[in-house]
């Protein structure tokens, strides 16, 4: 096309971006353009969606015992180092010290001490197969990091997208048995009519992220590998403060969950049956109204 229409385009939707951020400042959220700004983007997009949360949402326990493990002996946490791969690995280690939890991160050298990892680059396919090498499950918690408006939706295309697909692959040729998938509510927000509310609008706006997750959810569920996607409300970085809401596939367009209880719900998901080939949507209840459950009936 003409260099002047490009030039155009650009502009229009870097003028959108910064619409947006102003729109969210007032609002008192802070949609800054670093590793934060994930919870941010999605956490606004969850206060603004519309119709609150949709029936046959199952309330389930934010607090439960430890079960032993019955499932896999070794797991790889892909995007360790990102804020709800960490907490995966850390709950894995403390709480399955029998399990051999391995951290899939782009540089291993930035891990602390004692800390078992591997070279895992989403965008470098040769770093999968062999990272994967002897592990029975993986816990896919990448995802892309908003950065300059004018590359967003290549980097989400290339990494909540085409990077994930890759390494779905990857599994199935290391012989993984288990993939579980940190996706997000709305996801697949077009197929029950959420494409014009103003939540997936929002959250959408962040390089189309949310058309380029589907595509991945996807080709998981044609795999043939055993998976469960979990699709989290808008992340806190912050403690549980509220009763952990399990919810059905395409339920949920609003509400909020810890990174810790997200990161739960995944490792639960190793050693439940009935989380075999689930998607299953996550919020906090924060009213008290919600039932709380053992973590064995999550599922």
């Amino acid at each position: 096309p003409p260099l002047i229409t490009v030039l155009t385009e650009t502009m229009l939707r870097a003028t959108v971006l910064i619409a947006l951020c102003a729109f969210g400042d007032a609002l008192s959220l802070r949609f800054t353009m670093n590793a934060a700004s994930v919870d941010t983007r999605r956490g606004f997009a969850s206060k603004v969606a519309l119709g609150g949360l949709a029936l046959g949402a199952r309330p389930l326990a934010s607090r439960a015992s430890v079960i032993e493990p019955k499932g896999p002996a070794k797991v790889l946490v892909a995007g360790a180092t990102g804020q709800t791969g960490s907490r995966a690995l850390a709950q894995l280690t403390k709480e399955y010290p029998g399990l051999a939890a391995v951290a899939g991160v782009r540089n291993p050298g930035k891990l602390p001490a004692g800390t078992a990892g591997v070279k895992l680059d989403l965008t470098d396919e040769a770093t999968m197969v062999p990272a994967l090498q002897g592990c029975d499950a993986v816990i896919c918690a990448v995802g892309f990091v908003p950065g300059n408006p004018l590359k967003m939706s290549s980097a989400a295309h290339a990494v909540d997208n085409v990077g994930t697909i890759a390494l779905i692959d990857a599994a199935k040729a290391a012989g993984v048995k288990k993939f579980v998938l940190v996706s997000s509510i709305l996801a697949d927000g077009r197929s029950w009519g959420q494409e014009n509310s103003v939540g997936f609008k929002i959250t959408n706006a962040f390089g189309s992220v949310l058309d380029e997750k589907i595509v991945a959810e996807r080709y998981l569920r044609k795999s043939g590998l055993d998976y469960t996607i979990v699709r989290p409300g808008g992340l806190k970085a912050s403690p549980p403060s509220g009763t952990l809401v399990v919810s059905g596939e395409n339920t949920l367009n609003s509400g909020e969950v810890s990174r810790d209880l997200v990161a739960a719900v995944c490792i639960q998901s190793l050693f439940s049956p009935a989380a075999a080939n689930r998607v299953v949507e996550l919020y906090e209840d924060e009213e008290g109204a919600a039932p709380v459950l053992p973590k064995d009936k999550w599922f």
